[in-house]
């Protein structure tokens, strides 16, 4: 046999090359990436070969081009998992995504989906679902968690049971930016330092944020931190 020939077994021959993926990790726990990285890491075909610890990170990182998917956790600092996921499939809208979460709700599941990920996985069942979902989405096809399939067959009979057909997900109460603003004020930033991050000006901020305030039948600033943590898009 010579230096350069394909390796063989008694049984099957010349072993066929696995196709690699390359795995770009976002979740803001660093306990949480750990064990995650172990699982993945231990297939042949998936290696973790980027982390972040939030959203705006992982939209960077995964700018960089050397990632073949992005399995991102939906509650963490700056961008949330749902905003990263829309910033990426405008971007890089052939990446595969996978929204890997500790809530088990189906707004986040349908704005999941909205935002262009491929699965939805509860960490609470990672270890058995998490690699299965992972090919799944590389290969571009979806994965739905138990729970999910209930809440699209609830979803769907719903609206035929209205008569508005099934083209369409739930809609959203505020728009994208509302959202990234919501975030960012929750957060304790000032007008002026959400302006900055968000390139607008500080009078932009003032009114999209009057305009939440209405939208949401709100009062001040404490409210909307209230709300912004029941929907997800902080810790308390």
């Amino acid at each position: 046999m010579t230096d350069d020939a394909p390796p063989t077994t008694p049984t099957t021959g010349p072993v066929a090359a696995v196709p690699h993926t390359r795995v770009l990790l976002a979740d803001d726990h660093t306990l949480v990436r750990r064990g995650v990285r172990l699982i993945l890491d231990g297939e042949p075909d998936l290696t973790v070969v980027a982390e972040a610890g939030d959203g705006a990170e992982a939209v960077e990182r995964a700018r960089a081009g050397d990632v073949d998917l992005a399995v991102l956790d939906v509650a963490m600092p700056r961008m949330t998992g749902l905003q990263a996921a829309r910033e990426l499939s405008r971007r890089l809208p052939d990446l595969p995504i996978l929204i890997l979460t500790m809530y088990d709700n189906e707004q986040y599941f349908f704005e999941a989906l909205k935002a262009g990920a491929g699965g939805y996985v509860l960490k609470s069942v990672a270890d058995r679902d998490l690699v299965e979902a992972c090919r799944a989405v590389v290969r571009d096809e979806p994965f739905i968690y138990p729970g999910a399939e209930r809440a699209l067959v609830r979803s769907y009979l719903d609206r035929l049971h209205r008569g508005d057909g099934v083209a369409g997900l739930p809609e959203r109460h505020i728009t994208e930016r509302e959202e990234e603003i919501l975030k960012l004020v929750a957060e304790g930033h000032t007008s002026r330092e959400i302006g900055a991050l968000l390139f607008i000006s500080a009078k932009t901020v003032e009114r999209h944020r009057a305009n939440l305030l209405q939208k949401l039948g709100m009062r001040d600033r404490l409210e909307l931190t209230r709300y912004a943590i029941r929907a997800g898009l902080v810790d308390p």
